[in-house]
């Protein structure tokens, strides 16, 4: 699984970032997000059901948003 850690950023950042990264990856692979900017809530699943990932997970832990996303062919 490949990790981005988004931690720190704000808004638009974050998902700049999972865009970049959803980008390198192959097809079927599960890429962890965590992020501490609460508008992830709002702005990962939106990324993902535009683009048609798969948001598998998501969790708050500690003040931390933590994403489980696994990328389909688009």
């Amino acid at each position: 699984m490949l990790e981005l850690d988004a931690c720190g950023l704000y808004c638009p950042e974050p998902v700049m970032l999972l865009h970049n990264k959803i980008r390198e990856m192959a097809v079927g692979d599960l890429l962890r997000l965590t992020a501490t900017d609460p508008s992830t809530t709002r702005d990962v699943p939106k990324f993902c059901h535009y683009l048609g990932h798969e948001l598998v997970e998501q969790s708050q832990v500690e003040g931390n948003y933590r994403y489980i996303i696994r990328k389909h062919a688009s």
